[in-house]
């Protein structure tokens, strides 16, 4: 089956959007699809306004459409409602194609944090987005009542995934500072929350992994604090195996797969009771839910960290992409399980033709 996945979110933007497509397009070639990313590499772009490190598609409709043609795929996901988002949403239309969209961020949340926009515009043009779709995916069951109580519909879970090959326990001298160690790592932002864990009064050394608009700032409030910028996967998984708890003090994200992968490195995790941590974390066993943060914090380090890696073993991005592929609309008029003998003939034949890649190449 030819897999068309359209994404403003993409490398070398290092977040839970990007590591979840990444991974599911892994396993979708693994299981016999052939899938091609649309994503802002193949546009003219232009900076997202207070987050330069973002890029925006810049007028793709015309160069978006002829990828899509030259490609033919017999399902469209559009992941993310950025100007490529919108640009597939209106050619499925157009042409009457079923699609699928998800959900992966509070986007009307992250607005409001930056500008005085009301939280009901931006949930109605949301609404709007993702109304034309077949299937709307989301990470979790908590994710999905917040969605339905909003007036979206055809809304299913997706869940997610972590690699335990790469995330798992390792030594503790990584990191030579006092202890308990308490880290954080991914986006360095405002709508992270982090100064929620910077600012509270802990013993031992606490730690921010990552990069982002807010890094320099945080640098300089709080001194006491280590800050070792960002770091790729597999430089990532031996600060969170030698650190002690990690602190999760978002309240807008929707699923934080980096608390998966602290899991599988055998570290309790300590975050508020709002969506993504309460159906990530299982309070009293693999981390700790509180509206006082500190206390979550205290409380986790007494947790045991073989549960954790237990819990984190089992969700496998295999499943997670099964569930997936399980969602796609085929526009041929048949489902994802049905085409067993396609999926064989095309099986030796490259992820995407020389002419897809042509396409892509073109100014």
């Amino acid at each position: 089956m030819r897999i068309a996945i359209v994404s403003d979110a993409w490398r070398p933007q290092v977040n839970g959007v990007v590591t979840t497509l990444g991974k599911t397009g892994e396993h979708l070639e693994a299981m016999g699809h052939r899938v091609l990313f649309v994503t802002p590499d193949h546009f003219r772009t232009v900076p997202c306004p207070t987050y330069s490190s973002i890029r925006l598609a810049l007028a793709p409709d015309d160069k978006l459409r002829r990828m899509l043609d030259l490609f033919a795929p017999h399902a469209v996901h559009i992941a993310t409602e950025g100007p490529l988002g919108w640009s597939a949403r209106r050619l499925c239309l157009r042409r009457g194609l079923k699609f699928t969209t998800a959900y992966h961020t509070q986007f009307p949340q992250y607005l409001r944090l930056r500008a005085p926009v009301p939280l009901t515009w931006t949930y109605a043009l949301l609404r709007r987005f993702h109304g034309a779709a077949a299937r709307t995916l989301v990470p979790t069951a908590s994710q999905r009542r917040e969605l339905r109580r909003r007036g979206f519909s055809n809304v299913v879970i997706w869940p997610r995934g972590v690699d335990t090959e790469v995330f798992h326990p390792g030594a503790k001298t990584l990191l030579a500072a006092p202890r308990p160690i308490s880290i954080y790592a991914g986006r360095v932002a405002v709508e992270k929350n982090i100064e929620a864990f910077l600012g509270l009064t802990l013993p031992g050394t606490k730690v921010v992994v990552g990069d982002g608009p807010d890094l320099e700032k945080l640098r300089r409030r709080y001194p006491t604090a280590q800050f070792a910028g960002y770091k790729p996967h597999h430089e990532l998984a031996p600060y969170l195996a030698a650190a002690d708890v990690f602190v999760f003090p978002s309240r807008t994200d929707t699923f934080g797969i980096v608390m998966l992968e602290a899991m599988a490195c055998g570290l309790p995790v300590a975050a508020f009771p709002v969506t993504g941590p309460v159906d990530v974390v299982r309070s009293g066993e693999t981390g700790v839910l509180s509206e006082d943060l500190g206390e979550a914090v205290r409380g986790a380090l007494r947790l045991d960290g073989r549960q954790c890696r237990e819990f984190a073993i089992r969700h496998s991005w295999r499943r997670a992409t099964e569930r997936f592929a399980s969602y796609l609309v085929d526009n041929r008029g048949s489902t994802v399980q049905s085409v067993a003998e396609e999926l064989e003939a095309e099986r030796d034949l490259g992820a995407i033709p020389p002419r897809v890649r042509a396409a892509m190449e073109e100014g």
